[in-house]
């Protein structure tokens, strides 16, 4: 079956590029969501548990009992809110403050522009009442930024509405409350950071997504997904390759079939603009549910080693293309 591997030495460089922007390691909080953005997420605990990050950030309570105990906090931003020892729990409404176990922990998401979940700013002096009324523990608040990779005044404008939630949080009385708006795109765009946490997602995985005007940070990819080899034959001229037989051979070729295809979350593409794998060989003919088709006879090929690069072949991002990938694929540290 096709593999993937995780390059342990550029994890360790991009979170170091990170820990040099926020100044410590414990302010760092590695994003594992959706399969650690397809990487596999207990591999990648470990592996940012074994750097010395302590705080962890996931989807759904499921994934925080998995990699609980590699860290001191875990922030769920999607779940049913209870009391627990280690979680802390996203508050994205007023009737979540309301459906919340008592004691819980806590972390407050005030929208301050992005308009897709949390508070809104000027229900924020009513959600810390509700809060204190409900008897949660607060021990976070948090935003977050719609336009921080984009060359505009929109970073600063939300950060300013961010500042002022801080003060009235500290006016109402909470107190040992962490303080979080930075994403990857943030904390690589800002020089000084005075924050109490940074949520690190894509950037720890490999990626800079800022346009060129930013200060460049080089990181590096993380993530490259491998093909084995199923089977070879000889076409002659003018044969054709796949469903449809969108392709024709222009020539007598060898062609082999790797075990790779969209069941395991890998574009399926048009094959009127046949995907170059990282090997420079191009996908011939149509992506099939658990093949594709290359001129090589190769035991083994990299499809992809950059997972920014094929998203500009497929017309996407980066995130899509790796959190795509199937947790069933087998993924080896090297």
């Amino acid at each position: 079956m096709a593999f993937i591997t995780i390059n342990k030495k550029n994890f360790y460089h991009n979170l170091n590029q990170i820990a040099l922007k926020t100044g410590s390691v414990d302010k760092i909080a590695i994003v594992l969501k959706d399969n650690a953005y397809g990487h596999g997420l207990e591999l990648m605990a470990k592996l940012a548990s074994e750097f010395g990050i302590k705080h962890a950030v996931v989807r759904k309570s499921i994934e925080a009992e998995s990699i609980e105990a590699l860290f001191e906090t875990v922030l769920v931003l999607g779940d049913k809110i209870v009391k627990e020892d280690k979680c802390s729990f996203a508050v994205n409404s007023l009737e979540d403050i309301k459906l919340a176990e008592k004691g819980a922990k806590v972390e407050l998401k005030v929208d301050t522009g992005m308009h897709r979940n949390g508070i809104a700013l000027d229900e924020v002096d009513v959600a810390l009442a509700l809060i204190k009324e409900q008897a949660l523990n607060l021990v976070g608040v948090m935003t977050h930024f719609r336009s921080a990779d984009e060359l505009s005044s929109e970073l600063f404008w939300q950060q300013k509405n961010f500042d002022k939630v801080k003060e009235q949080v500290r006016e109402s009385g909470f107190e040992n409350v962490r303080f979080h708006s930075h994403n990857s795109a943030a904390i690589l765009r800002y020089k000084h950071f005075d924050e109490d946490l940074v949520r690190v997602g894509i950037g720890a995985y490999g990626y800079n997504e800022l346009p060129i005007p930013f200060d460049e940070v080089t990181l590096k990819p993380v993530l490259a997904l491998h093909a084995k080899k199923i089977s070879t034959r000889v076409l002659q001229k003018g044969e054709r390759v796949g469903y449809g037989g969108d392709f024709i051979a222009p020539k007598e070729m060898t062609v082999s079939t790797y075990d790779l295809g969209y069941g395991d979350g890998w574009c399926r593409g048009n094959s009127g603009q046949p995907y170059s794998i990282a090997e420079g060989l191009l996908i011939l003919g149509r992506v099939s549910m658990d093949f594709i088709v290359l001129e090589s006879t190769k035991d083994e090929v990299c499809v992809m080693n950059d997972a920014k690069e094929a998203a500009k072949q497929f017309g996407t991002i980066s995130y899509e293309v790796t959190t795509a990938l199937s947790s069933d694929i087998e993924r080896k540290i090297i």
